[in-house]
């Protein structure tokens, strides 16, 4: 039997701190090489802060416009109407009562082209009974006219004479006042409407402190015509025209416009 060799206690001691500090030497390290892949992982899914808008101040002002002119010409809504006990005695009868009308209109130097047929109608007369019940007891025929007259001192002397002509059968339903070339009012008023716009960017521009930059964008509004008004020019002094007040045409322009501050 081979003895054991005796064990000094003082010898045992020191070896198992050995092997502990061992141990703990090798339980740093790999604490140690974990760390830096275990403290990396907030950094890639962390969010990335967005980087400030480069884009410049703006400001959207509105701009209003207006331009009056006299007007210069006079559009007519005129109807003959002729009533009879069938259609087509109706029909008849109101053919030759806008035949005459035409005449008349012609003999006032009013030009093919500016007189349009808007409507024409043949209805059924009703008339109620003793019992309560509705029956047909004729037809009416009716033609609508739209005269435009080109000379505006005479639109009352043509007024008249449609009223001499067609008597009974005639009626003047309206009449409007218009410019021939609108066009030109209305880019007078867009050149205003505009000028106001840029007008108030620059004011927007000084008291926030800005220079008034570049135009981004400009949209214009739907152009409007108030109400007329003003004085009667001369017209005819035949006994058979219709005092008129043409007064004055005026047009509306909106504009949107965005400037940039600088």
């Amino acid at each position: 039997m081979t003895p054991r060799t005796p064990q000094i206690p003082g010898r045992t001691a020191a070896r198992t701190a050995g092997l502990l500090a061992t141990a703990a030497l090798v339980l740093g390290g790999l604490v140690a090489a974990a760390a830096p892949a275990h403290a990396a992982a907030p950094a890639r899914t962390a969010p990335v802060a967005a980087a400030p808008g480069a884009d410049p101040a703006t400001v959207t002002v509105t701009g209003s416009g207006s331009a009056s002119a006299a007007p210069d010409l006079a559009i007519l809504s005129i109807a003959v109407e002729a009533g009879r006990t069938t259609a087509r005695e109706a029909m008849a009868a109101q053919t030759t009562e806008a035949e005459n009308l035409l005449r008349v209109l012609r003999a006032q130097d009013i030009a093919d082209r500016d007189i349009r047929t808007d409507s024409l109608s043949v209805m059924p007369v009703y008339t109620q009974t003793s019992g309560g019940e509705s029956k047909v007891s004729g037809y009416q025929a009716v033609q609508s006219f739209t005269v435009k007259v080109r000379a505006l001192d005479r639109a009352g002397q043509v007024i008249g004479a449609v009223n001499e002509a067609a008597r009974d059968a005639g009626r003047v339903n309206g009449v409007v006042f218009d410019v021939a070339d609108p066009g030109a009012l209305r880019a007078k008023a867009r050149e205003a409407a505009y000028q106001d716009a840029h007008e108030k960017a620059r004011q927007h521009a000084r008291l926030s402190g800005h220079r008034l930059g570049r135009l981004v964008s400009l949209s214009e509004g739907e152009t409007t015509r108030p109400g007329q008004g003003g004085a009667s020019p001369s017209l005819s002094a035949d006994g058979a025209a219709v005092p008129l007040a043409p007064g004055e045409i005026e047009e509306h322009v909106t504009v949107s416009a965005v400037y940039e501050l600088l």
